[in-house]
């Protein structure tokens, strides 16, 4: 039973259930008790980076401290956990460089909490994005292999549909249940909030379409391991994809069309 939950290879199995044991103690502390109390009022630029980084920084030190058997004779560019956190640092540091200007000129969203910036985007988000991200793949990675080894016995066609469906599901409760859990936090505003609840969380859900699937197939076959390079390139790869997507939308849904790239605006 376990088989069709868990990875095959030990490594992963190991990082994705740290990830996924680790998780809930950074968002019972984030927004169980730094938003509902308004600890955040009391922050300031590094308070906010603090925050980010006691979220982010234990998805790289569990792993490195807590390092699993099947990883710790392996060079550090082999193991299973660096490999994920590489993938998903760069990606969650090209959402945050480019696609957060997306949410400012087409949905209206603005920060305006104290920090620190890089492109105008809160440098402690490219850390809460970390964190949120590590949660949100090894969570997906569990149930696309339960779907998958359900489906075994499905025509090979049908076993497609059915996973890209389970996969646009699965990419919008997760972008529309984080916009839900942040929207006590008065220092991220929309112009329009129900729009941000609505289109805004498909707009979302177009980042998960793409990153789901493909860092579910790393290290997930026990005869194909990624090299560390070939982890960037898919997350980079992923990124251009995701960035396409949204342009595509821009172009056909928004009233932007004529303006140039959001990050360079």
């Amino acid at each position: 039973c376990k088989a069709r939950w868990l990875a095959h290879s030990p490594a992963k199995r190991y990082t994705e259930l740290l990830f996924l044991a680790y998780s809930p103690f950074w968002m019972v502390w984030a927004l169980g008790v730094v938003v509902p109390f308004k600890l955040y009022e009391h922050a300031g630029k590094s308070g906010y980076m603090a925050i980010g980084l006691g979220a982010s920084l234990p998805c790289i030190i569990l792993p490195w401290l807590l390092e699993h058997k099947a990883d710790r004779s392996k060079p550090w560019y082999q193991k299973y956990w660096v490999k994920a956190n590489i993938w998903i640092a760069m990606f969650s540091f090209i959402g945050n460089y480019f696609w957060t200007h997306y949410f400012y000129t087409i949905l209206g969203a603005e920060y305006t909490f104290p920090s620190w910036r890089l492109n105008e985007v809160p440098i402690t988000l490219y850390f809460m994005t970390h964190a949120y991200f590590c949660f949100y793949h090894a969570l997906s990675n569990v149930v696309l292999r339960r779907t998958l080894h359900a489906m075994q016995s499905y025509h090979t066609i049908l076993q497609w549909l059915l996973l890209a469906l389970l996969i646009f599901i699965l990419a919008y409760i997760t972008a529309l249940m984080e916009t839900v859990t942040i929207a006590h936090f008065p220092y991220y505003r929309f112009k329009d909030r129900s729009r941000m609840y609505t289109w805004g969380s498909v707009f979302y859900a177009i980042y998960f379409w793409v990153s789901f699937p493909v860092f579910f197939i790393m290290d997930e076959k026990p005869r194909k391991v990624w090299t560390v390079w070939e982890a960037a390139r898919d997350s980079l790869a992923s990124g251009m994809a995701v960035t396409m997507l949204l342009d595509f939308w821009r172009i056909a849904f928004t009233e932007s069309k004529s303006q140039s790239l959001p990050w360079l605006s």
